[in-house]
């Protein structure tokens, strides 16, 4: 009973203390403290603490643990005034902070300046609890050790009685500067003893461009604030574009431009993105109206006129029937001609080239790739182009192969999978221009580059060359493990067939044909064959038979046969 008598008036003593010590500096900086409450998915209370402001435009810093697993967060201050958390800034979960923006309405809060350097251990602390009093009550203390956490912070030990309530309270110096948050302690003297972790470490927690992929972060379902840097928060937006929704990218872009207001980039990006979206000339309003925003505040202005043209171009080519006004591949050509006169860069000219294609006038589209290739800038990509647009033109056999092996000559041997497109490329042209044992040397080189990870029509397309080859074991091998890959596919059971034909094999093609209107008993070009079959086997009746029911089917190509073998 005595010693329950001590520790009450002990308790007493320490509150007249502390109101009368008070310092006239604490009743305002109390106003810095307030109550978070979080929410989660489904907009039930989470969990409940505290936090403060360390900076008038609404920053400021908690535990992370209080957000860990929050769909939303709210701000209560001690007038009653609710803040929505707009977005989190930083975390650490190790040292359990965490930095957040809190939406003030463009009003100034009260904020409590930073210690510049960590306080004397020994001399007298204060933590200042939430509190919806008007009051100086605070809680005293003394610093009793400061550890070194990493190279310039700290991890304080303070003499002071800490309950619940009070864990992510601000503790300050006696000038009223605040130098850590209030954390629990996990000793036995917690009557007396409790921790805070240095204010300029969580102060130092920010979203950098690969944040995205940081755990602590992911575990928080509320909006993350943009990097510092204009260049780190665009690399950022690049990163998330995949892994948020359309409305949260689109968000995210919004912001990017509220705190970078002179950047082009956000605008064009905005465009981009409502330029996805848009259904009708209203919503294009927008889109035009942020690509004449970003021409406006530029100061390279080819930059944004190539963008513009990029912009255009893309729409045009996924709109191929497209009605909406001036966004055609002339608009786009009007836009790349307009960044070439202020920098005619090979950039900016191959995309002249991909729109004057576009536009079907291949001759200027080669000019545009051939002036690229004199460049530095002369890659895979713009001698197939050029080799394309020469094709087009009906340039001889030799001129457009000769561009193709420059293409294939970027790469070294052997092969890797980067170089397998324009081995195909090449070889697809190669059999167009009926050299195809050279299109085989390129079938091979692509197998070999992919791993030999191919599909049916890989072997269905190396099939062709080798039976124009008259590599006739080749041909039946390649059809036969196309089958395998895709056995409903009744084309190859008859271009299987073909070749038993071709190589006298006739009865093996009549086996395969019947496999094939096991499939699909209605397959007319199976019964052509196979009355083909049957002539090379001297068997006119069956044959007969067979192209009457090839017929009955519809086939159009039987009536010669009919008219030659069977009347």
């Amino acid at each position: 009973m005595k010693t329950r008598l001590l520790g009450t008036l002990l308790l007493c003593w320490l509150a007249q203390w502390s109101m009368a010590q008070a310092p006239k500096w604490v009743e305002k900086a109390k106003r810095s403290v307030f109550s978070i409450v979080t929410y989660d998915d489904s907009d039930k209370i989470l969990k409940t603490g505290n936090g403060f402001f360390v900076s008038e435009d609404g920053v400021a810093l908690s535990d992370y643990s209080l957000f860990k697993g929050a769909k939303r967060a709210v701000a209560i201050t001690g007038e009653g005034k609710q803040m929505p958390v707009e977005a989190i800034m930083g975390v650490d979960d190790m040292y359990d902070v965490a930095k957040f923006r809190v939406a003030i309405d463009g009003k100034k809060v009260q904020a409590l300046p930073l210690a510049a350097t960590a306080p004397a251990v020994g001399s007298k602390v204060l933590l200042l609890p939430y509190s919806t009093q008007k009051d100086r009550s605070f809680t005293p203390g003394e610093l009793k050790a400061a550890d070194k956490a990493g190279e310039k912070y700290y991890y304080y030990t303070l003499g002071m009685h800490l309950r619940d309530k009070m864990v992510s309270c601000p503790v300050l110096t006696e000038q009223g500067q605040v130098f850590g948050l209030a954390q629990l302690s996990s000793g036995k003297d917690t009557a007396t003893v409790c921790y805070a972790v240095d204010v300029r470490y969580a102060m130092d927690r920010n979203i950098s461009a690969l944040s995205f992929t940081d755990n602590a972060l992911r575990a928080i379902g509320i909006k993350k604030a943009l990097p510092d840097t204009e260049d780190q928060a665009l690399v950022f937006l690049f990163m998330v574009s995949s892994q948020v929704t359309p409305e949260q990218y689109a968000g995210l872009i919004d912001d990017f431009i509220a705190q970078f207001p002179g950047s082009s980039e956000g605008y064009l990006r905005r465009a981009t993105h409502n330029l996805g979206l848009a259904k009708d000339e209203a919503a294009l309003k927008g889109v035009e109206d942020d690509m004449e925003q970003a021409l406006k505040i530029a100061d390279k202005k080819d930059d944004v006129y190539y963008n513009r043209a990029k912009l255009v171009y893309n729409y045009a080519l996924d709109h191929p029937d497209n009605t909406l006004k001036d966004w055609t591949f002339d608009r786009a050509l009007q836009e790349i001609k307009e960044a070439i006169a202020l920098d005619p860069l090979p950039i900016y000219v191959q995309l002249e080239g991909d729109i004057q294609y576009a536009r079907a006038d291949f001759a200027a589209a080669l000019a545009c790739y051939e002036q690229v290739n004199r460049s530095p800038m002369a890659s895979v990509t713009t001698f197939l182009s050029a080799a394309k647009s020469k094709q087009q033109l009906q340039a001889p056999a030799e001129e457009v192969l000769a561009l193709m092996d420059s293409c294939v000559a970027r790469y070294s041997k052997p092969y890797t999978v980067e170089a397998a497109p324009y081995l195909l490329e090449r070889a697809q042209m190669r059999m167009s221009y009926g050299q195809a044992r050279e299109a085989i040397f390129d079938y091979d080189a692509y197998y070999d580059a992919v791993g030999g990870k191919v599909n049916d029509v890989f072997y269905y397309l190396r099939e062709q060359a080798a039976l124009q080859g008259k590599q006739y074991q080749r041909a039946l091998d390649d059809m036969a493990k196309a089958i395998e890959l895709n056995p409903q596919d009744l084309t190859y059971r008859a271009e299987l067939s073909v070749i038993n034909i071709r190589v006298g094999r006739n009865e093996e093609a009549i086996r395969v044909l019947e496999e094939a209107l096991k499939i699909d008993p209605n397959y007319a070009e199976a019964y052509r064959l196979m009355g083909l079959a049957y002539l090379q086997l001297k068997k006119k009746d069956e044959a007969c038979r067979c192209l009457a029911k090839a017929k009955e089917l519809g086939d159009p190509n039987v009536d010669e046969l009919i008219k030659k073998h069977c009347e």
